[in-house]
């Protein structure tokens, strides 16, 4: 088997193959839950946890499980690790469990989990596992976490509101106003804002995407700088 890239894999995580926003997995979550920024990073957290685990126990079984039930057992190893979420949250930050609801239970069914453990996990060692479920949950997180930024701040005018539920009490003053007296943008927080600020950062990415390859397009053709040496043969008249 080819050696990993871990570099390969940051970027994939992060930018290339970002699961939210170019392979466009995990979209329910992702919509439902980022009206403000501690219920985007609830999720994000969760969702980390079960890839970072179930990529490690898929990878341990990899070489023992056949493939006639290899699928079965990849959904009951993150079915049991979103149960231990599901319970470290109800103990730890009930508030913010309740209103998360059904989509903790749901990370069962997201594809990028799933994804990650049928197409890389299975076929890697350990270490590779593990990191490719890390940098997989980051690269979900932070555009969960941006876009419950932008809706909250352009709902509420406001950003970090209730942290406590994820945070406890040394987080109560966390709330940050940016724009005082704001009228609040009801749209923003509500399912059409998901969708419309989700295809604004695709649509961000897209041309940061294109800009980047008109760059290398352009330092391919052009000419190379400096004097060159020129070999003439034949007569000269």
């Amino acid at each position: 088997m080819a050696e990993v890239s871990y570099k390969e894999l940051s970027l994939n995580g992060l930018w290339k193959n970002n699961p939210a926003i170019v392979q466009l997995l995990g979209l329910c979550p992702l919509l439902a839950v980022t009206g403000s920024v501690v219920n985007a990073i609830g999720l994000a957290l969760a969702t980390t946890l079960v890839l970072v685990t179930s990529n490690t126990a898929v990878s341990l079984i990899r070489n023992i499980v056949s493939d006639a039930v290899r699928l079965p057992a990849f959904v009951m190893i993150i079915a049991s690790a979103v149960t231990c979420i599901e319970l470290l949250m109800q103990a730890f930050a009930y508030e913010l469990y309740q209103i998360l609801g059904i989509f903790l239970p749901l990370i069962t069914t997201n594809c990028v989990i799933l994804g990650r453990a049928d197409g890389f996990a299975c076929k890697n060692s350990l270490a590779p596992a593990i990191y490719d479920g890390l940098i997989m949950g980051v690269g979900f997180g932070l555009v969960l976490v941006l876009l419950g930024g932008l809706r909250e701040l352009a709902g509420t005018g406001a950003l970090f509101a209730n942290m406590d539920l994820l945070f406890g009490p040394m987080a109560a003053d966390w709330k940050i106003v940016v724009v005082e007296n704001y009228q609040a943008f009801l749209l923003a927080i509500l399912p059409p804002g998901a969708f419309i600020f989700t295809g604004l950062i695709i649509a961000l990415k897209n041309i940061i995407d294109a800009r980047i390859q008109a760059r290398q397009d352009a330092l391919k053709d052009a000419p190379e700088k400096g004097s060159k040496r020129v070999r003439v043969t034949g007569t000269i008249s």
